[in-house]
């Protein structure tokens, strides 16, 4: 199928800050950290570093020690995305997607402006950026990184909505279809914004996950719409009303790990039931934990397995081939998730063997050995910390 109008693209290159840093400090502990450009010599070094959001900025942790090397001050609420170079991470502003080079813990003075940022999306060595109110969607190669905007790539998705694209390795983008009363399926264009496949087979469209054979999962209120070999099919829930808005994925597994929640009127489901997508075989499964978990509960192990935080406090391991929980390891608290999406809550973020878990109601980060369950370390915040990621 061809659109007559084909989604709007261009190519651009960005150079020198696109954001005045009024009203941005930095503090630190030990090493001091500050806004510079990244030619000069960084101040501090992180080998492994984690970031943390806090009401009024981002931490960055030694992954090793959980010290806090830096705290960044930025105002608002904050959303912290990985940029895909093992090195930046992207923070969501009210202004843009403000860069951050973690491993210096320096704030820079460069952001892709947005007037709603929101999803961002690392696959096959590109970056793409969702801006919500205005539908407008930038690539770049993360690698790019560290000297100035990089170059970009511009698409534009039909009408504004709270969407999010991919790009493949043939350089097709994945972009979601909807507009401001909501989502309804997703397209698939090629580098010139003219549409190679579309679905609308997917109400309230939220949430992706790359899986093994470049397939793409997008979750919806009765199942998922998956992207395999430039083709939409569509994965129906068990349930009349199975709803998946947050998934976690691993490019070398079949299987993308989703939430599940079955009942349309709650203003609030404290689900206890994951979703498992096999995208192998086109199938959907359901797995009771017995103990309820958040959208900052999800995450995947070094071997493609599932890993889930529950608030019973403990992470569950879960083989998703079998499709059963294999290990438990206690660690918090049982606690329960707020009202207010945006309140800090216990979160987890996985990187190789090592799950970084966050207790805001003591103020405490984890290291914890996915496989074993071993307390690696542990360290005390200076504040709660609400969302935990790295690079």
């Amino acid at each position: 199928m061809t659109m007559s109008n084909p989604v709007f693209r261009r190519r651009t290159l960005t150079v020198g800050a696109l954001v005045a840093t009024a009203g941005l400090t930095l503090a630190a502990c030990g090493q001091a950290a500050s806004t510079a450009d990244e030619s000069e010599s960084p101040t501090t070094s992180v080998e492994h570093p984690i970031l943390a959001t806090h009401d009024g900025g981002v931490y960055i942790l030694d992954g090793e020690t959980l010290e806090v090397v830096a705290d960044i001050e930025l105002d608002g609420f904050l959303r912290l995305n990985p940029a895909g170079d093992g090195t930046h991470v992207l923070v969501s502003t009210s202004t843009g997607f403000r860069i951050i080079n973690a491993s210096t813990a320096t704030a820079t003075d460069d952001e892709f402006a947005a007037e709603a940022p929101a999803h961002v999306v690392n696959h096959a060595d590109k970056t793409v950026l969702f801006d919500d109110a205005t539908g407008a969607i930038t690539v770049f190669d993360p690698h790019d990184l560290g000297s100035g905007l990089p170059e970009t790539e511009t698409f534009q998705a039909e009408e504004a909505h709270h969407g999010v694209a991919v790009m493949l390795e043939s350089g097709d983008v994945l972009i979601s279809l909807g507009d401001a009363e909501g989502r309804v399926g997703a397209q698939l264009v090629d580098d010139h914004g003219h549409e190679i496949a579309r679905s609308e087979e997917c109400p309230g469209l939220h949430g992706e996950a790359a899986a093994q054979d470049e397939a793409i999962v997008l979750g919806c209120q009765d199942g998922v719409l998956m992207l395999k070999g430039g083709e939409f099919t569509k994965i129906d829930s068990p349930d009349a009303y199975g709803r998946i808005g947050t998934q976690a994925g691993h490019e070398e597994s079949p299987f993308t790990l989703g939430d599940y929640k079955t009942d349309p009127d709650a203003e609030l489901e404290r689900t206890e039931v994951v979703s498992i997508i096999d995208t192998a075989s086109g199938e959907m499964s359901t797995l009771d934990l017995g103990t309820s978990y958040t959208s900052r509960s999800l995450a995947r192990g070094p071997h493609g397995e599932g890993v889930v935080l529950g608030t019973d406090g403990a992470i569950h391991v879960i083989d998703l081939a079998a499709g059963e929980v294999v290990n438990s390891f206690p660690l918090l608290a049982e606690w329960e998730e707020p009202a207010d999406w945006q309140e800090a809550r216990p979160s987890i973020y996985v990187s190789d063997h090592t799950a970084y878990v966050s207790d805001p109601v003591t103020a405490t980060m984890y290291a914890v050995d996915v496989e074993s369950g071993e307390i690696l370390a542990e360290a005390s915040l200076p504040a709660a910390a609400i969302e935990v990621t790295g690079v």
